[in-house]
């Protein structure tokens, strides 16, 4: 939903709005686009190298010590005003106290504070930010006691742009900011991005971006980066939305070790964290996390993507050790080792501890649920794609990869229903669920090169759970769960050829799906609808349209040679 600025009223009367209004992430709404409200007021405040000065104030709201603004309008909750803050000054600040609503035009604002926060707004009511130009916002350094120094006993103050309130951005101009000391941008309500040129934050000791109630982006662009240790680039402790525009966040930053009375307590780092739901229904995402026990998204609720474009890298490696299977790897099959109780594809083995933080692509505690949008994630140490309750998928594309552990894993059942989805990994299993793992519909291609004890496809047989192949499209390198209950027939070969691609037909020669073959990887089994299948070797692709980042291809090919099937009887690993 795209937002495009109009113009602020700045001669009529003043709105019936409630001056009490009670802000809650739950009051998301229309109240937000500033075309609804009316302003009767406008202050410009402009600071230059040594000065700042007012025009406008005919309430006499605004005071100014030298390079330092505070406007403070509690004492008339009839005025709706507009703030333009235009100039540059190496040395000043911008503090607010309101009981109503208002609107802060950022127009070419260049301005640092050496004592704390550029703009310190303490309004508890919801603000809107209009970037018009190009603006730069920087904070101080903290004192010896860890905060700023302009802090004020019982007043919050926790970013170089901080607001009590929610904040709104609009507008289609370009807002940088940087933290040296605290977080870049942090509201103690929520923040929603409704479209702007560009909003940059970074921060070399907090977060980037915070909405303590939420976050919702809608569109524009957001450019999030952060080199604190255990911090995120974009949280908050409910849910966070998108729903279209640009975010890319790179995370810099390793796990936060602290000491306190019960004992040591580590923070890891996120691209993403969401205490409740993580939402997105469109735009593009791009997650790098390079940090050591970090992750690209991290949800504490459940996960809905049904549109839009996620790409997510965690290169780092796993923090500690730990019991379970972080760390220094436990011995195969023993207790906390691959393919052991525990073991990493197991309830225990997938959970942080005390002494260890694991680098996860994406991470959610809840089930997720996944009906469009492309999704691209992969991690060096640990699984790319996870999620501690069910998984579903019944739409979209989903690629992930793994290079130590399970490419997807689902603590619950997992159910593919629709869409293309491709598990690979060198490390583990390529797709795993830790209840039962049902196909009826969708296109899977899963990779295991690890070898036994690892498969390409695993249920928890171990608890009696299976795998079940009712209908769709499956390709399975390197084997799958033994006893599976399979609907019809599935056929595997062993006339593949590595690093080649190939070409799976139904039984009346119509193109299923082209995949390219591992370097890796034993056995492959393929399937489609229980019904006789073609598979053919070494093709030619007709075009570059390439799909689960150029491992799958839906397009016409050319070439290739016939294998030979035989009717699947086994199953996929020793004892599993």
């Amino acid at each position: 939903m795209g937002f495009f600025l109009v113009a602020c009223h700045t001669d009529n009367l003043e709105t019936t709005e409630d001056p009490v209004e009670t802000s809650s992430a739950a009051s998301i709404g229309e109240d937000d686009f500033i075309e609804r409200t009316t302003f009767n007021r406008t202050i410009t405040i402009t600071w230059t190298e040594n000065s700042a000065s007012v025009s406008g104030d005919e309430d006499g709201f605004v005071s100014i010590n030298g390079t330092r603004v505070t406007v403070d309008s509690r004492s008339d909750t009839t005025k709706v005003v507009k703030y333009i803050l235009t100039g540059t000054c190496p040395d000043g600040s911008f503090k607010l106290y309101s009981l109503r609503k208002q609107a802060l035009v950022l127009k070419a604002l260049n301005l640092t504070n050496s004592g704390g926060a550029a703009i310190n707004n303490q309004s508890h009511k919801r603000t809107f930010v209009v970037i018009d130009g190009v603006s730069a916002l920087y904070d101080g350094a903290l004192n010896e006691k860890g905060d700023y120094p302009d802090a004020v006993e019982d007043e919050d103050l926790k970013a170089a742009f901080f607001s009590e309130g929610q904040l709104i951005f609009s507008g289609n101009g370009g807002l940088s900011v940087v933290s040296q000391g605290k977080s870049g941008i942090t509201s103690d309500d929520y923040l929603r991005f409704l479209g702007t040129g560009l909003v940059s934050s970074t921060s070399y000791s907090g977060h980037a971006i915070r909405g303590k109630d939420a976050v919702q982006i809608e569109d524009g662009t957001i450019a999030a980066s952060t080199f604190a240790d255990g911090k995120k680039g974009i949280s908050s402790d409910g849910p966070v939305t998108i729903n279209g525009g640009t975010v890319r966040i790179g995370i810099h930053s390793g796990v936060l070790v602290e000491t306190t009375d019960d004992g040591t307590e580590l923070t890891g780092s996120a691209g993403i964290k969401s205490d409740g739901t993580f939402t997105m229904t469109g735009g593009l995402l791009d997650i790098a996390n390079e940090g050591q026990g970090g992750k690209g998204i991290s949800g504490d609720g459940d996960g809905f993507i049904s549109g839009g474009t996620i790409t997510v890298s965690a290169y780092g490696a796993n923090y500690g050790t730990s019991s379970n299977g972080y760390g220094p790897r436990m011995a195969p099959g023993w207790p906390g080792g691959p393919g052991g109780p525990g073991g990493p594809g197991g309830m225990e083995g997938n959970q942080d501890s005390s002494t260890s933080k694991s680098a996860k692509g994406m991470k959610f505690d809840g089930n997720l649920t996944i009906s469009g949008g492309t999704i691209t994630v992969s991690s060096a140490s640990h699984e790319a794609l996870e999620c501690k309750g069910k998984l579903t998928v019944t739409g979209g594309t989903v690629f992930a990869k793994s290079d130590a552990d399970d490419a997807i894993n689902s603590g619950g059942d997992m159910n593919l229903t629709g869409g293309y989805i491709c598990g690979y990994s060198t490390g583990n299993d390529g797709i795993d669920a830790n209840g039962d793992l049902t196909i009826d519909g969708a296109t899977v291609y899963a990779i295991s090169t690890k070898g036994n004890p690892e498969v390409a496809i695993d249920a928890n047989s171990e608890a009696q759970k299976k795998l079940y192949l009712k209908s769709g499209t499956m390709i399975a390198v390197g084997g799958i769960e033994s006893g599976a209950s399979i609907t019809g027939s599935a056929y595997s070969t062993t006339e593949w050829t590595k690093n080649k691609w190939h070409t799976l037909y139904d039984a009346n020669d119509n193109l299923l799906v082209s995949f390219k073959a591992p370097s890796g990887g034993s056995s492959m089994i393929v399937y489609h609808n229980g019904r006789d299948v073609t598979f053919k070797s070494n093709v030619s692709l007709d075009n570059t349209d390439t799909i689960w980042n150029g491992w799958g291809y839906l397009g016409s090919v050319s070439g290739g040679e016939e294998s030979s099937l035989s009717k699947y009887s086994g199953g996929g690993g020793m004892f599993r």
